[in-house]
């Protein structure tokens, strides 16, 4: 009996032995886990059940130069599923073993799709498509797209229903209030909100939000938890980009542009208005011209700015930079005189003739201008060595860039690197504007150049970003040059003027009331392979009024079909002058235009 007691004593201890010895393991493991591991367990779970996603930087806008708004940031949202949870949802409530489940199951989920499906302008077949293909995909699919981009007015209705598998994303979007009226200037950025071209491209450093970063807790059904949203960094906004552009005035010319553009038939075409004492650009109409808001819908080629991209010969309009520096040179004036025969065969061997025969003119420098003669020119070109001509060229910001920079901006090119590399006929051709190319926008800059006393100022686009904070950058240089002397520049207006009232088409291109100094451009197209086609790119340029130069503006058709002379673009040029003298309210020239002699 007492050796059952011991025994029975001794499994006891044992036991209890053995029971504190589990217990002493709980309370360490207790231990360690609420105290000693306690945060990094913590940080486990949260991380876990942690999700964070990005706030998008809202993109800054781009404005005219009255602050009309080209291009700005709006709400979008994307709408998503969760095709695994609709599925869920749809047999709640519904017994597992009732052997009509998925029929019922299926009809409940039908009449869901069709409530999401007519917020969104679709159809119920659609939304169910889209869930039924995700699962066959992935059977446990947490997600997919119904729709993209949708408005506020959308995701408010959509909001509205209140269905448990369906959420909205928020994403910035770019709207352009403008469309294709200043398209080409502005841009567009890509699906993704990535900048693409134009502006939108070229100052992407200044437009550019930050992106921010907000965290949250999810539970196990992957759906975020109320109150757990924390904004880990805050997003910030891009600056706001201004343009010197004047978009009412860049919608005129646009218009204006395309109805003749239509009207002969022209393969595209540009206009340039520069303000003569600052440079800037105050409208670069080109056509056809891009919608932002629906770039597809453009042919590729359409979609920049040819006023900047596309470098041509200037043809005759170059023939008033070759008088001016002719003049500065010293080495003629508005009356000086040559014999300009229909053909002539230089020393060198260069063959130049002029575009329709005639006999020995006898004309002045003046004279040289109003009837366009190639020989006349030529000269008085070689007057001055080529060296002198061709530094003189980049004086006028030819053969670089613009000061603006655009994306794709096409340099122009002078043939080469400099006179070294010009045969015997480019020498000559350089002198009326063939064998060498100028864009549009060059092209403006020279007569702005002649027209500001011999100043060329920098080309202006850009006059600033304000960043979020206030503070402006980016703004351009304005220091000018000083290509030619005042009175080299005077006598060239006083001959353009000359050419304006005494050349063919001075009953076509005449601005009442203001004294007009233009010139005419008709030039041969390149074939692509370094040979002329049989297109022509015809242009007028020029600037008013002629006392007191204000605007310079610069008109190119390519390719008319039903008229390929420089009367295509003249009635461009004269329409889009009046309305530039009549917007900012230029006075009317007091004095009469000068009178130069042509013939001698």
């Amino acid at each position: 009996m007492a050796r059952n007691t011991r025994s029975n004593r001794a499994r006891i201890f044992s036991a209890s032995l053995l029971l504190f010895a589990l217990l002493a393991i709980f309370v360490v493991r207790l231990v360690e886990i609420q105290v000693v591991r306690a945060d990094e367990l913590n940080a486990a779970a949260l991380d876990n059940r942690s999700s964070s996603t990005r706030i998008p930087g809202a993109r800054g806008d781009i404005v005219d130069a009255n602050g009309t708004v080209l291009a700005g940031s709006v709400q979008r949202f994307d709408i998503e599923i969760s095709p695994k949870q609709a599925v869920a949802a749809s047999k709640e409530g519904i017994r597992e073993s009732d052997p009509e489940l998925a029929a019922k199951s299926r009809a409940v989920l039908t009449a869901e799709t069709e409530r999401l499906g007519a917020a969104l302008g679709k159809s119920g077949a659609e939304i169910l498509g889209v869930i039924d293909a995700a699962l066959a995909e992935n059977p446990d699919s947490d997600h997919a797209y119904v729709a993209k981009s949708v408005d506020t007015e959308v995701w408010r209705a959509v909001d509205d229903l209140d269905i448990a598998w369906q959420y909205a994303r928020s994403i910035p979007a770019r709207s352009y209030p403008n469309g294709s009226v200043a398209g080409n200037l502005v841009g567009f950025v890509g699906a993704d909100g990535g900048a693409q071209a134009g502006l939108e491209l070229g100052q992407d450093s200044c437009l550019a939000g930050v992106d921010g970063l907000e965290a949250y807790e999810t539970g196990a059904d992957n759906v975020r938890l109320p109150d757990t949203t924390r904004t880990v960094r805050e997003a910030k906004p891009g600056g706001t980009l201004h343009t010197t552009i004047d978009a009412d005035l860049q919608w005129y010319a646009l218009q204006t542009l395309a109805e003749q553009a239509q009207l002969t038939g022209a393969a595209w075409g540009s206009v340039v208005v520069e303000e003569v004492k600052t440079g800037k650009l105050l409208a670069v109409a080109d056509y056809p011209s891009v919608d932002p808001n629906n770039v597809d819908g453009t042919a590729a080629e359409d979609r920049g700015s040819r006023a900047f991209a596309a470098s041509y010969e200037p043809g005759s309009t170059f023939k008033a930079l070759t008088a001016a520096i002719v003049i500065d040179a010293g080495q003629a004036e508005p009356n000086s005189q040559v014999v300009a025969p229909y053909r002539m065969i230089f020393p060198n061997g260069a063959d130049v003739n002029d575009s329709s025969f005639h006999g020995d003119d006898h004309l002045t420098l003046t004279g040289v201008l109003i009837d366009s003669s190639n020989t006349g020119m030529s000269q008085f070109g070689e007057r001055i060595s080529d060296e002198s001509r061709y530094a003189y060229m980049q004086k006028f910001g030819l053969g670089t860039e613009t000061e603006v920079d655009f994306p794709s901006e096409d340099p122009g090119d002078l043939n080469g690197d400099g006179p070294e590399s010009w045969d015997n006929q480019t020498r000559y051709a350089t002198m009326f504007g063939q064998g060498m190319t100028t864009t549009a926008v060059q092209n403006a800059s020279i007569y702005q150049t002649i027209a500001n006393n011999g100043v060329r100022l920098p080309v202006q686009l850009v006059s600033g970003c304000t960043q979020p904070d206030g503070t402006v950058t980016g703004q351009p240089g304005t220091e000018g040059v000083q290509v030619i002397s005042p009175s080299a520049a005077r006598a060239t207006s006083d001959m353009l003027e000359m050419v304006h009232t005494q050349g063919w088409l001075a009953s076509q291109w005449n601005v009442p009331g203001y004294r007009v100094a233009a010139k005419t451009g008709t030039a041969q197209m390149s074939d692509g392979t370094g040979k002329y086609s049989k297109d022509y790119i015809v242009s007028v340029t020029g600037f008013a009024p002629a006392d007191d130069p204000q605007y310079v503006v610069s008109v190119s058709l390519a390719r008319p079909v039903n008229m390929n002379t420089s009367a295509a673009p003249a009635p461009v040029f004269r329409d889009v002058m009046s309305q530039v003298l009549k917007k900012y309210r230029v006075v009317p020239s007091g004095a009469p235009a000068p009178e130069l002699p042509a013939n001698w």
